[in-house]
């Protein structure tokens, strides 16, 4: 019976491919001596003294080793040396190796080299066929400036990447990481990490649980619970960028900035840090807290920008564009707003409105300062107006001028004085309630104190004009000083109230 053409040509073919897959031999390529030792087993020779072993393009060199034909493996031992290729080489005081699974195990004073890679750790496995090289008894690596150690470690030797498990630390010069899981590429000197975090440096501290960080442009972004810490201030997110050399980073929603000097909290959905230009900037519905003893003021603007000094200590908070700010016993909207640390000085400018207890204030400008977390002062520069509702809510109480000092104790108004076009119209009542009349005065300065909330005197300075007028007797006009504008259903009467503008 004869076998068709093509089915005798598949035979071949197959017999072929069979024996292509065949691994190959060992073979010696040199020695110094090659014995037979029964003992050692029926098919293993005893080769000795500078020894070379050649397998499927791999070179081993040794002191001595036995190679077992039958089996296709060897044990190799003193000054081992295999070389895998034109970069990498494996070094150990004994080695294992199978021809038939191409596996290297290799023993004690263990030393991987490749390029300007060093790996050295007790014991290592090296698979041939992937290229992966692994231990799980404690490594360490140096590679240029970075050293790293972990408890288990993968280096896949054709792709130049380095996987690390347990205890993971990357030491750098410059900085200190510790993490849980990392993947280190030896070529790009980027690492990828996972798991709680951090890396310390001699300004810098991060945290995060996940990210990214290039060890030579010092670049990074952290994702998950991250934190950076510099000097007393502190920015979270949950995601930042950040380029350590300059000093340059941004951060992505969730933002939190903690000043632990200042007492100040920051919230927003984006940050801008720039170590370099001394500041910090946020947006996305920003909001700051000033925190004190007593009370805490909140604060929001469409931008918050703080200012720090080289030691990262705050100076300054530039608020932008629709300001809002509320505290127990203050309240407050404006264009924009610069709080000063060193004197305690809030300054609102353009449009600004203050409400402290039932009075409301506007002018051109306003500073307010502050001190032991009370309010100690208040000046209002051009266009200056005091506006209170009257007692029993028959009028407004008010006064005008063009520049005004309010004094304070225990935050609360006890002296007004008016400098320059001074006007008031007040309406006058007994302790009981009664109203006497409503005055109407003018006068070049005025000097006005209160107790207990109310005007309890009244001093015109230089060319007084003053008029009790009957209720009645003036007109609804006339009851307004010109320019009178009440504000109150724009006031922030909680926290929730100074985002709405």
């Amino acid at each position: 019976m004869r076998l068709p053409f093509l089915l005798i040509q598949l035979i071949l073919f197959s017999s072929l491919m069979v024996s292509a897959q065949q691994p190959r031999k060992i073979r010696l390529v040199q020695a110094d001596v090659m014995a037979y030792n029964k003992a050692l087993g029926e098919n293993v020779q005893r080769i000795i003294g500078n020894a070379v072993f050649e397998h499927e393009g791999a070179f081993l060199y040794c002191d001595s080793a036995h190679l077992n034909n039958a089996t296709n493996s060897m044990k190799a031992y003193s000054r081992v040396h295999i070389k895998a290729s034109d970069t990498l080489n494996l070094y150990g005081d004994s080695i294992y190796y199978s021809g038939e699974t191409r596996i290297a195990e290799v023993f004690d004073n263990v030393k991987l080299i490749d390029n300007r890679t060093i790996l050295t750790t007790d014991k290592l496995i090296y698979d041939r066929n992937t290229g992966i090289a692994f231990y799980l008894t404690g490594g360490h690596i140096v590679n240029d400036q970075n050293t790293l150690d972990s408890k288990r470690g993968y280096y896949h030797t054709n792709t130049k990447d380095f996987f690390f498990r347990d205890h993971v630390v990357l030491t750098n010069p410059d900085y200190v990481m510790n993490c849980d899981t990392l993947q280190y590429n030896t070529q790009s000197k980027i690492s990828w990490f996972s798991g709680p975090t951090t890396i310390k440096g001699e300004e810098t501290d991060i945290y995060a649980e996940n990210g990214w960080y290039n060890t030579v442009t010092d670049i990074a972004e952290f994702d998950e619970n991250a934190r950076v810490k510099n000097g007393d201030q502190v920015l979270t997110g949950d995601s930042l960028y950040y380029e350590r050399t300059n000093g340059f980073g941004e951060a992505f929603r969730n933002i939190m900035v903690i000043d632990t000097v200042q007492n100040m909290i920051s919230f927003g959905q984006y940050a801008r840090y720039r170590k370099d230009l001394g500041y910090t900037l946020i947006t996305g519905k920003p909001e700051a807290l000033f925190i004190e003893d007593q009370d805490t003021l909140f604060l929001h603007a469409d931008t918050l920008r703080a200012t720090f000094d080289s030691a990262q200590k705050t100076k300054e908070i530039f608020a932008f564009y629709h300001v809002k700010f509320f505290r127990t016993d203050l309240q407050g909207m404006t264009d924009s707003l610069i709080y000063k640390f060193s004197d305690s000085t809030m300054r609102m400018l353009r449009s600004p409105v203050l409400w402290t207890e039932e009075n409301q204030m506007t002018s051109d400008s306003i500073h307010v300062l502050t001190g032991n977390e009370e309010v100690k002062e208040l000046r209002l520069f051009n266009n200056a107006f005091i506006i209170s509702s009257d007692t029993l809510g028959s009028g407004y109480n008010q006064i005008k001028g063009r520049n005004m000092k309010g004094y304070f104790i225990d935050n609360e108004l006890i002296k007004i004085q008016v400098e320059g076009n001074a006007e008031t119209i007040y309406w006058v009542r007994e302790e009981d309630g009664t109203l006497t009349g409503i005055n109407k005065a003018f006068a070049s300065n005025m000097s006005i104190r209160l107790r207990d909330r109310k005007i309890k005197q009244i001093i015109y300075i230089e060319k007084p004009t003053a008029v009790l007028h009957p209720e009645g007797e003036l007109s609804q006009e006339e009851l307004l000083l010109k320019n009178f504008i009440w504000l109150d259903d724009r006031r922030p009467k909680k926290r929730e109230d100074i985002f709405t503008w």
